[in-house]
């Protein structure tokens, strides 16, 4: 009786510490949130593009799976919201690592998340829609061959 006692406290601290972890880490986030902060957690999409030209960011699309295969753009990653926590590793440490969704309800939670987990994220404050708007024409052309996305050949 007293094992299965034992047992059952392990198994509930399984589960407690790290939430609790969780929210000390979350709790810090806002501790030390500021007019700087605020700022730098977000970015437009005129900056994202230079940011994409020189190779300092990542754009990570965090719409459902249905969504994208409905429009997307020809480059980032795509991972869901959902699937964020379980996917980390995707995510480079080493440069910005701006969340996207069409509007920013989806992005800024994933941004804060990932700021959580120690990554530099921001959110694109006008949306996957700004973005769009923006990588028009001679423009989408510009972008692709200055950020090397453009096919082979291509140019």
């Amino acid at each position: 009786m007293q094992r299965t006692f034992v047992l059952i406290l392990l198994v509930l601290g399984l589960f407690v510490l790290p939430a609790a972890a969780a929210e000390e880490v979350f709790d810090r986030f806002l501790a030390g949130f500021d007019y700087d902060t605020r700022a730098d957690m977000k970015t437009d999409s005129k900056r994202l593009i230079k940011l994409l030209e020189e190779k300092k960011a990542v754009l990570v699309d965090i719409r459902f799976p249905e969504e994208t295969r409905a429009w997307r753009m020809g480059f980032g990653l795509f991972i869901p919201l959902n699937e964020l926590p379980k996917r980390l590793a995707e995510l480079p440490k080493d440069k910005i690592i701006v969340t996207a969704c069409p509007h920013k309800d989806r992005s800024s939670i994933a941004m804060a998340y990932l700021r959580t987990k120690g990554y530099n994220a921001r959110y694109l404050t006008d949306g996957l829609i700004g973005l769009a708007e923006n990588l028009r024409g001679d423009t989408a052309k510009d972008f692709l061959e200055d950020a090397g996305l453009a096919p082979a050949g291509k140019k």
